[in-house]
């Protein structure tokens, strides 16, 4: 594996992110949610996205893939790793959204482009990075309130928010994926908050791919 190359592809790649909005929705009507994790010991990727109405926010389809894994975990260039078990679910998807969560960076990254920007990109849709832990750059320190946030800056640059979304729980870390602005991937990750740490799209991706009790009730009452 040359790393040195998939190095060099983040930095061309990053060049085509779109960081303003571009949205082809003045409301959308869909939203979707993606998460990734490992099976087997890292031998399977498994990739859940979760599909919610808007503003309803209730489930409304899923898909998960199972995959053999393509590479191994290599800091920085997760992207690569996950990437194919999310196109891989993408394809399944009989209603795909308008926008689109993902629990990872955007351009919150060194080389800017973590796995929202990444997959954005691949299925040009605009995408939002809802990541759980910094990966680069600095903040001035949040007060324990919910709702509290400060710019996510690396050098001049901003590069995301960090957002405290629920009291005694640690913040999330918000960026631009794909064709959303700093100020609306802020927005709509509030609008999509009820309550918990994570907004409903990843929040019910992660439910999906780990078959949470919230999803196992939703089975029962939604059978297929």
């Amino acid at each position: 594996m040359d790393t040195q190359a998939l190095k060099a592809e983040q930095k061309r790649r990053a060049q085509e992110i779109v960081h303003v909005d571009s949205l082809p929705f003045a409301e959308p009507r869909f939203i979707g949610g993606a998460d990734v994790g490992f099976e087997q010991e890292g031998a399977v990727t498994r990739a859940a996205i979760a599909i919610l109405h808007y503003p309803s926010l209730q489930l409304v389809e899923f898909q998960i893939a199972r995959i053999p894994t393509v590479m191994p975990y290599v800091p920085g260039l997760l992207s690569f790793r996950e990437c194919p078990g999310l196109l891989a679910a993408w394809e399944k998807l009989v209603q795909k959204p308008d926008l689109l969560f993902v629990d990872g960076h955007g351009i919150s990254h060194p080389r800017r482009l973590g796995v929202a920007s990444h997959f954005g990109l691949l299925v040009d849709v605009p995408t939002i990075g809802v990541a759980k832990k910094r990966l680069c750059g600095q903040s001035a320190p949040l007060s324990e309130a919910p709702g509290s946030q400060s710019a996510l800056m690396d050098h001049d640059e901003q590069i995301g928010w960090v957002w405290r979304s629920k009291a005694r729980c640690n913040p999330l870390f918000i960026s631009t994926g794909h064709r959303v602005s700093l100020n609306s991937a802020l927005m709509w990750v509030k609008r999509c908050q009820q309550g918990y740490r994570l907004p409903e799209p990843t929040r019910w991706a992660d439910a999906v791919a780990s078959q949470r009790p919230a999803f196992q009730r939703w089975l029962r009452e939604n059978p297929q």
